[in-house]
């Protein structure tokens, strides 16, 4: 993969494409392809990955995105840096508003990587903790999943299963961070577009199912979530991904 000069395992999840999308992920060499016969959503999609993953550490990566150079390098960082952490999610265009840069319009891929070395080298080693992340790009040690466990599938097709998980990753103790030295580009909703998909009704009825499951008229508020569910129980809170 360009612009990542880690060791990595790649892991392609599709969710039943009809675009030729396969043929092209077949001709890259030496990755892992699950093909799905249904879509599975992000979250049952997702989960497939986290089971067949092997590393030490996973990211979770929409494909909709533009990674930039050093893109995982210094989000790795911060896990290294700091054990509290749990999650690391980049700065984007179309994102949640704790990660969000806005006003960046950018007309080619040789743009982006220009903007990115420039924002990287401003904000070096500079982070911040937030209560939630977007599941668009996530990294986490393998030791995590095993822990809360995966993506909660009720949450089909997608939207709020990434703050479920950020939910669980705060009540077992970890924090979620903001790396403000990385920007990964966000095409933001093709999926959803392609499949004719109404992303805004999606996202209200899975904040609905958010606050039924967590027992809130105020899904959005996570925090008071969080303190009241401590601590981690497995019981109540892990989620099985297998």
């Amino acid at each position: 993969m360009k612009r990542t000069k880690e060791k990595y395992e790649l892991i392609f999840i599709d969710n039943a494409s009809n675009d030729g999308t396969v043929s092209y992920l077949r001709s890259i060499t030496g990755a892992k392809l699950i093909l799905n016969k249904q879509n599975k959503g992000f979250a049952g999609g997702a989960n497939q990955g986290l089971a067949a993953a092997r590393g030490k550490y996973i990211t979770l990566l929409n494909n909709d995105t533009v990674v930039t150079e050093g893109w995982l390098t210094r989000m790795l960082w911060w896990l290294g840096k700091d054990r509290s952490i749990g999650i690391v999610g980049p700065r984007s265009n179309k994102v949640l508003k704790s990660q969000r840069i806005d006003r960046v319009n950018f007309k080619s891929i040789d743009e982006i990587e220009s903007f990115s070395k420039i924002w990287s080298e401003e904000h070096d080693k500079d982070g911040y903790c937030t209560d939630r992340l977007s599941g668009f790009c996530m990294v986490f040690h393998r030791k995590l999943v095993q822990k809360i466990g995966g993506m909660d599938e009720r949450f089909h097709i997608g939207n709020s299963e990434d703050i479920d998980f950020c939910i669980r990753t705060m009540i077992s103790g970890k924090t979620l961070w903001v790396a403000n030295d990385v920007y990964v580009h966000h095409f933001g909703g093709s999926t959803f577009t392609i499949n004719n998909e109404d992303h805004q009704q999606l996202l209200m009825n899975n904040r609905k199912l958010l606050g039924e499951k967590w027992n809130t008229s105020t899904p959005t508020e996570l925090l008071p979530i969080v303190e009241r569910e401590r601590p981690f129980n497995v019981s109540r809170h892990y989620v099985s991904y297998k």
